[in-house]
């Protein structure tokens, strides 16, 4: 939680400084393809107010994030989201909207260039939200298991060294190859106690399945404890 705070806090920052360089500096260089720009439409843009108009879209911003920031200290469970989604929502259309203050021959292309760019960030983001909340399941075969989804693979029942069902989800502190999303995380992450390990996790569903192999350590369960149970014990007898 204290990553994502600094995280959180460094952008705001970084927008702050940067929106404050633009609009009170005259920064107008710290503007994509501002300074490449012949002098004549740099000239009628500062004249039409436009970089200024970008220092104020990225300083909105950054005030923006920190009203949100409190909500990382409540249980809202989708504070993230919201934060990184009023972001991109202000930012984009806000460059959107401000593509009226571009010179009038480039003001059509400013439209529909931020408009795709805006279509594509947010198709993108709302897809890999739908592949991320992908539920998984563990199958059992006759010599493998199988956790399907994204993340998920097959091992063999030899290389499984001990298997255990928990109470209790040890501390998870960093992701290193993962989604860590408010109510579940899939991927690679570091366990207190059990380093690099690869999770399947429903947030606050207990039991928990902690599987332990020669190369790999995993964590997985369903919101269903019946499930995950059921999971522990196909394990347990195919293991024998």
């Amino acid at each position: 939680m204290w990553g994502l705070l600094v995280v959180q806090l460094i952008v705001i920052f970084i927008f702050l400084i940067l929106g404050w360089a633009v609009r009170r500096k005259g920064g107008y260089f710290l503007i994509s393809g501002f300074a490449s720009r012949p002098k004549e439409e740099q000239e009628t843009l500062i004249k039409n107010g436009y970089p200024q108009k970008i220092g104020g879209l990225l300083i909105i911003t950054a005030i923006g994030m920190l009203i949100l920031l409190p909500l990382l200290f409540t249980t809202f469970k989708y504070a993230i989201e919201i934060q990184y989604g009023f972001m991109i929502v202000v930012l984009m259309g806000g460059l959107i909207y401000l593509s009226k203050y571009e010179i009038p021959k480039k003001r059509k292309r400013s439209y529909f260039i931020n408009i795709s760019i805006f279509i594509v960030v947010i198709g993108g983001v709302l897809g890999l939200s739908y592949f991320s909340y992908q539920g998984y399941e563990l199958v059992t075969k006759e010599e493998t298991f199988e956790i399907t989804g994204m993340y998920g693979d097959e091992w063999g029942y030899k290389e499984i060294s001990s298997i255990e069902l928990m109470d209790n989800l040890p501390e998870v502190t960093v992701r290193t190859n993962g989604v860590g999303l408010p109510t579940l995380s899939k991927g690679h992450f570091k366990v207190t106690g059990y380093g690099s390990s690869l999770l399947f996790i429903q947030k606050d569903f207990s039991p928990y399945i902690y599987i332990e192999m020669k190369d790999k350590k995993i964590f997985i369960n369903d919101k269903d404890p019946d499930q995950t149970r059921l999971w522990y014990h196909q394990l347990k007898e195919k293991k024998k």
